[in-house]
């Protein structure tokens, strides 16, 4: 199995290098959008393209990621919301399991039916813990999941919930205040998950000004997810990258 993504993803850790991935929505963009989106991340030095969203009704995600790779290196990681977002064409596949809620078909039950095709895909399988926050305003994946977000003031919780993440195997701790989030993930919630688990720390939800991305990766997330504001206002992409990238590379030990 290829483990190429998830070794640059450790190593950059490892280097104290914090990492910018800009999540698309392949139900949200067109050609001419997709065009500018890279164009500008190149340019702002883009680590990864997170591609998927909590219903892809349309059927152009094949389409989306090949026109993402066919104009530069930013590797593609599939961010599904269901089994059959699945395309050949990415280079990773975050294989979510809820964590968070208490929905088995959302654990392992949707995991054993698309099992066989996510193993036919060739795509490197990254097995990700999934922990949904509260962001203060009711989530696609929420209500979907049918599970209650992990209040946003208590991160004891959440620290324990990663902690039994990475111990079950989890090879990354994705916390998620959702798409449109009133509120992001407060930074004394991810110091206290960040303290306590050894594998990259991947944080997004309501993250809509460099500051913020700033100090997430302060408080120990490794790899900060933005969408809905750069969706919104693409121009972030430069200054969001810089405020990641800024952050002093403390080497671990």
């Amino acid at each position: 199995m290829k483990h190429a993504i998830y070794t640059q993803i450790t190593q950059r850790k490892k280097n104290g290098k914090k990492s910018f991935a800009v999540l698309i929505d392949p139900d949200k963009v067109n050609a001419e959008s997709i065009h500018e989106l890279v164009k500008l991340s190149i340019e702002a030095h883009v680590d990864y393209f997170f591609v998927g969203g909590s219903l892809v009704i349309s059927s152009h995600l094949d389409e989306c990621i090949q026109q993402i790779k066919a104009a530069c290196n930013i590797p593609v990681i599939l961010f599904p919301g269901s089994p059959s977002q699945i395309s050949k064409h990415a280079d990773a596949l975050l294989y979510l399991s809820l964590i968070s809620g208490r929905n088995p078909e959302l654990l392992i039950g949707q995991h054993v039916i698309s099992a066989p095709f996510v193993k036919k895909s060739g795509l490197e399988i990254m097995p990700t813990g999934y922990m949904v926050i509260d962001g203060g305003a009711p989530t696609t994946v929420s209500y979907i999941s049918n599970a209650s977000p992990i209040p946003a003031d208590k991160s004891e919780i959440a620290m324990c919930t990663a902690m039994a993440g990475e111990m079950l195997g989890m090879q990354l701790i994705y916390m998620d205040a959702g798409s449109g989030a009133k509120r992001a993930i407060t930074e004394q919630m991810i110091e206290s998950v960040a303290k306590h688990i050894d594998v990259p720390l991947i944080v997004g939800g309501g993250i809509t000004e460099p500051e913020k991305a700033y100090l997430n990766c302060k408080a120990g997330a490794d790899i900060i997810v933005v969408g809905n504001a750069i969706e919104k206002d693409v121009s972030l992409i430069k200054e969001i990258s810089a405020a990641i990238h800024s952050v002093a590379i403390v080497k671990m030990g």
